[in-house]
């Protein structure tokens, strides 16, 4: 870690008062750090709350005047702000060394940190590997991307802290030295942002600096970081294991998870809907195994696994048709991944659509060819999905969760899902993706009265 983060001769500003960059601006207050708090926009300066928690502070909102750059050394940019944005770029250009939160925490921790991205599952897997590490008696602390800002978690004194990193926040990120990191998968996105999957792929591998041991996917070399040799590494995959793998086997027309050619759980055992959140409880299991955990501890724990709100979530059953919430899938590979792992044939009545993130819904169509009885498409990209889908494939518009809810009650049948699965951000028509969830869950309810009245 470099030492101007922790020296207090250090100048120091924060950029961007959203969610992360607040509670930089907490902490730097609590430790009775100087610094300065900076927001394009300009709007900021009446917020009374802001002004609030800000009390002593130096501010600056609206348009950054250079000259301010020459009283800074260290600026922390929220993961918000994209590195090529022009207060960046201008803070770069005079020689001020950008970094992230991530860092300061990192440089704060006084117990080991997990690190937990991908493109998919990072937050179930984080979750998981909360959950695991509790049930064997460890004191944990979870958040990052997810919850509570890494920062606050200062606050608490676990034995292991457990982070998920997204790639907004990797990007500006130095040598993490994180006790176990590991990328979960890659595919396209946030591409409207990182612009190409190799600077995506970059971005993402940051995690692996400095990390003292690797989880990797065998099967999956996007997973695998370059250069780690020096470490120990854990491998899982979501087939049969070779000798000291994680993996799954048949046993007694059953499958199971195993540690090479040892049974460790049925899946069955494993209260968790989805064949994906399967490989997400082998990825925790690695996880958890590379903290230095026998797999013999950690089994018990598989059985008391739950899944997140808004990912795969069980809402309802309601006359042999299950309603399941998959808001948080905002990506094409999610999507993927949810339809692989509910769909028993063409069984699935698919409520998708959104602001797509610049991504190619190419691979989502095959995914729906092969999984879907029928597509119902809302949101501002919902031509562009359409476009990618197969002529072939059944499909119509709705204008409103409630309408769209209602039409896909009309097509199901016993045995049948309706998953809204959106493989794109909400903000078009929606808060966030908690927003769109509790939509869903309420247009469920609604017409579910309706129907027993």
């Amino acid at each position: 870690m470099t030492p101007e983060l922790i020296s207090s001769s250090t100048r120091r500003a924060v950029l961007g008062m959203g969610h992360t960059g607040r509670s930089v601006a907490r902490f730097w207050k609590e430790q009775g750090l100087p610094f300065i708090a900076m927001d394009t926009r300009p709007d900021l300066s009446s917020n009374r709350v802001l002004k609030e928690e800000l009390d002593g502070v130096e501010t600056h909102f609206g348009d950054l005047d250079p000259r301010l750059m020459n009283q800074i050394d260290l600026m922390i940019a929220s993961p918000g702000i994209a590195m090529d944005s022009p207060a960046i770029t201008l803070a770069q250009a005079q020689g001020v060394e950008v970094r992230g939160d991530i860092d300061l925490f990192v440089a704060e921790a006084k117990r080991p940190v997990i690190g937990i991205t991908g493109s998919n599952g990072k937050s179930s897997v984080t979750t998981f590997v909360g959950q695991l590490l509790t049930a064997c008696g460890k004191r944990v602390a979870v958040g990052g991307n997810l919850g509570v800002p890494a920062l606050e978690l200062l606050n608490e004194t676990p034995d292991v802290y457990v982070l998920e990193l997204s790639s907004f926040q990797l990007e500006r990120a130095g040598d993490l030295n994180l006790a176990v990191a590991i990328v979960l998968n890659l595919s396209p996105d946030h591409l409207d942002r990182h612009q190409t999957m190799p600077l995506y792929h970059l971005a993402k591998h940051r995690i692996f600096a400095g990390a003292k041991s690797v989880v990797a996917n065998y099967r999956d070399s996007l997973t695998q970081p370059v250069g780690k040799s020096d470490v120990p590494w854990v491998l899982w995959r979501d087939n049969e294991p070779d000798l000291n793998q994680l993996g799954l086997r048949e046993q007694d027309g059953e499958l199971w998870l195993y540690h090479g050619f040892e049974p460790l759980c049925a899946c069955s055992e494993i209260a968790l809907v989805g064949d994906h959140n399967i490989r997400n409880a082998l990825a925790a299991l690695a996880v958890c195994h590379a903290l230095g955990i026998e797999y013999s501890a950690l089994v018990a724990g598989l059985r008391t696994l739950s899944g997140l709100a808004h990912r795969c979530e069980m809402i309802l059953e309601h006359q042999h048709v299950r309603y399941v919430n998959d808001s948080k899938g905002t990506n094409v590979g999610a999507s993927i991944a949810a339809l692989e792992g509910l769909s028993k044939g063409k069984n699935v009545i698919l409520i998708a659509g959104g602001e797509g993130k610049g991504q190619s819904f190419k691979p989502l169509s095959k995914a729906i060819a092969a999984s879907c009885k029928h597509t119902i498409l809302i949101g501002r990209d919902a031509d562009e999905i359409e476009a990618a889908l197969e002529p072939h494939v059944s499909r119509e518009r709705a204008r409103s969760m409630t309408e769209a809810v209602r039409r896909a009650v009309e097509w199901a049948s016993e045995g049948d899902v309706i998953l809204l699965s959106p493989a794109c951000a909400s903000f078009d028509m929606f808060r966030d993706y908690q927003d769109r969830g509790t939509a869903f869950r309420d247009a469920v309810s609604l017409i579910v009265q309706e129907a027993e009245l």
